[in-house]
């Protein structure tokens, strides 16, 4: 993962990507923004009263004396297009996932990373109230860079969708290409299911089947097949047997499951079985990159997820 990260740093020399860190009371997120910091490749802001940070030479912001408020106010409500008060957005804004958001929103930062102390919603719904999806996406959709040594895969949806249908899948499988992509991925998505090529035949794999239908009319040039195995879409010999021809079966390097379940349990089998780092979830679809962690994360998840969170706002 080190040389993962190193060539993410590569990219980023002389970018001045500002990343928004909300967390600051947190330990963890004070040590990897200190880290951060002494680096000098992206340049961390933290959201807090936390003058020891500030010491060290850290922009720190602490919401309660931000000189410019009114302005993150006038934005909110502006975006919210009466949905939201100047009285109930400035209570909003004392929460600091809401308050780094705006920062995102009107071009303060380049992206946020949190999570380390509150849950996936908390992240994620300021984010979809005022970043929002990108046109023509419906939903946002949870992925997972996963390393090790050389091997490098994208797995989605791990984090956001529970019970995705066919049109879901099809822009998951669509946004996690342009995920992989960004990170020096050649995308091969694998559709996934229990069942290769018809093998089995159920509602479960014609949904899957009609994702596959669904993702190449939103881009017919995607390297993608489905419904495929796991071992088929993965191991040459297998795929040989089940899926041949297919240009993606025994080579895929891009992920779908087709539930949420299925998706977070295959990841962490990944993660603690096979020595797979994660990194991630990487949300997907948004106008601008806000990531989330996990909340047991490390301050070493903190520090490598503000990496590719500023290299998704290059994109």
């Amino acid at each position: 993962m080190t040389h993962f990260i190193d060539q993410i740093k590569e990219t980023l020399k002389s970018k001045q990507q500002t990343i928004v860190l909300p967390e600051g009371t947190d330990s963890r997120i004070q040590e990897a923004a200190i880290r951060l910091h002494e680096e000098g490749i992206i340049k961390p802001v933290v959201i807090g009263n936390v003058p020891e940070l500030s010491e060290r030479g850290i922009e720190v912001i602490n919401p309660e004396t931000y000189a410019y408020i009114e302005e993150l106010v006038e934005a909110f409500v502006l975006r919210r297009k009466g949905k939201t008060t100047p009285e109930q957005a400035r209570e909003l804004l004392k929460q600091v996932n809401y308050f780094g958001t705006l920062l995102v929103y009107t071009g303060k930062a380049n992206g946020l990373v949190s999570g380390a102390a509150h849950t996936t919603a908390d992240t994620v719904r300021p984010a979809l109230q005022i970043i929002k999806t990108k046109p023509g996406i419906q939903k946002t959709s949870g992925a997972f860079i996963m390393a090790k040594g050389d091997m490098r895969y994208v797995f989605a949806d791990c984090a956001i969708t529970i019970a995705p249908t066919s049109e879901d899948l099809a822009e998951i499988a669509v946004e996690s290409a342009k995920t992989a992509s960004a990170f020096g991925i050649d995308p091969k998505v694998a559709l996934l299911s229990f069942s290769t090529k018809g093998s089995a035949v159920s509602e479960e794999t014609e949904k899957v089947s009609r994702a596959l239908e669904l993702t190449k009319e939103k881009d017919p040039a995607l390297s993608i097949d489905g419904e495929l195995q796991f071992d088929a879409s993965l191991v040459p010999s297998i795929a040989a047997k089940k899926a041949p021809g297919s240009e993606v079966a025994g080579q895929a390097n891009v992920f779908v499951f087709p539930t949420l379940e299925a998706g977070n349990i295959g990841y962490k089998i990944a993660e603690r079985l096979g020595g797979f780092e994660a990194i991630g979830p990487i949300l997907q679809g948004l106008n601008q990159p806000v990531n989330d962690l996990s909340r047991g994360c490390s301050a070493d998840d903190v520090y490598k997820l503000s990496y590719l969170t500023a290299a998704q706002s290059l994109q």
